[in-house]
């Protein structure tokens, strides 16, 4: 029998209307995505991935990924770390100084530089060490009433599985949620996502467990909850050029009949939009060339030539984006041929996780203290 859909979702003190959160991805989920996806409907949406050593050294980049629209009311920030201490403050300031309302630790990431410092995806082998990290940061934000959530994969590969000590650290240490990749380190992001894996975790702990993985229409989020029992969604590449898709998964999550699909003019409109957040947010110059990266995901599958796409890479201006998405034909049907398709990156499977020498060798990792690095911005 599926699991009835939940309504919301409830992170400790949180309540977010939609159960569905919007993974943090580097260079696409800054504060004109997160308002833009927003205003296609209700969810969590989460900021690009900081350090928690760029944090507390007040290294310039770090800071400016901390920035939020006006309208952002709930304010929520992926944070990358591999020492307790650093973490910890990094937490702290987050809630005394950025008025954060959730923090989500990323032990997902499965880049290869990451990997081989011990974080992201890998650091889960080491239960001492992940707890101690989960620890830190939910005793410094408790003060303040901040939810702290964490997000893993099932582990570094078939042989090292890691998801569901992991859940079991993160219920122990008071974390509000785990939220799972249905994928090891060494898959990255190819092949399937394991959803059997996230079903396994809702039945082993009591905390909400968040699905993530090949949630690419409305009708996946919802298949993934009723097959798993997950409290809720996490969607990262499956957006790419389509916000319109947050609309859809409140909608089902609601019970209601998803729009039509949009034709290419309603996604002019909505590649317009969101040029001018990105505008607003950064300056027409640096708006236009953050733009660029998004049309080949917006264009996807429709007839557009190249070399209106190429024009469109090139866009320096508002006015010139006008000029080009006027040449759009407007009643183009979207194609269905794109539905359900994967987006993003994909990429291939790694024979091996670059990890730390004599990783494998100690479970455990109590008092490993791993150096962190202030630059390492990415997604899990």
């Amino acid at each position: 029998m599926s699991a009835p859909l939940p309504s919301g979702l409830t992170l400790g003190s949180l309540r977010v209307d939609t159960p569905v959160v919007l993974a943090p991805m580097a260079g696409i989920t800054n504060a004109a995505y997160r308002r833009l996806c927003a205003e296609q409907g209700a969810g969590l949406y989460v900021c690009e991935m900081i350090t928690s050593r760029g944090l507390v050294e007040g290294d310039q980049h770090t800071l400016d990924m901390l920035v939020f629209d006006e309208l952002e009311t709930t304010r929520s920030v992926q944070l990358y770390g591999t020492d307790p201490v650093y973490v910890g403050k990094a937490a702290e300031i987050l809630c005394a100084e950025h008025g954060v309302a959730h923090i989500d630790l990323n032990f997902g990431c499965p880049v290869p530089k990451v990997t081989r410092k011990g974080g992201g995806g890998v650091l889960p082998w080491k239960r001492g060490l992940l707890a101690e990290i989960l620890e830190h940061a939910v005793a410094a934000a408790a003060p303040y009433d901040v939810p702290v959530t964490m997000k893993t994969r099932k582990g570094i590969d078939d042989d090292h599985l890691t998801y569901l000590d992991a859940g079991r650290i993160a219920q122990e240490t008071g974390c509000a949620a785990i939220a799972l990749h249905g994928r090891t380190v060494a898959q990255a992001y190819s092949g399937a996502a394991d959803w059997d894996a996230i079903a396994a975790l809702v039945d082993h702990v009591d905390i909400p467990v968040l699905g993530n993985g090949d949630i690419w229409e409305a009708a996946d989020a919802v298949r993934m909850v009723e097959r798993t029992g997950a409290a809720g969604v996490v969607v990262g590449r499956g957006c790419l050029g389509r916000p319109w898709l947050f609309r859809d998964l409140a909608a089902a999550f609601a019970g209601e009949q998803v729009a039509v699909l949009p034709t290419l003019g309603e996604v002019a409109a909505m590649m317009r939009r969101h040029a001018e957040l990105l505008c607003q947010h950064l300056g027409e110059e640096r708006g236009c060339k953050e733009f660029r990266k998004h049309v080949s995901w917006y264009l996807k599958g429709f007839a557009a030539g190249g070399e209106m796409r190429r024009s469109l890479g090139l866009v320096d201006s508002l006015a010139a984006l006008d000029r080009l998405l006027a040449e759009l034909d407007p009643d183009e049907p979207f194609p269905v041929a794109e539905l359900g398709a994967p987006r993003g990156r994909q990429g291939s499977p790694r024979g091996r996780v670059v990890v730390p020498e004599g990783w494998l060798d100690d479970a455990d990792g109590s008092g490993c203290h791993l150096r962190e690095d202030a630059g390492e911005t990415t997604g899990g």
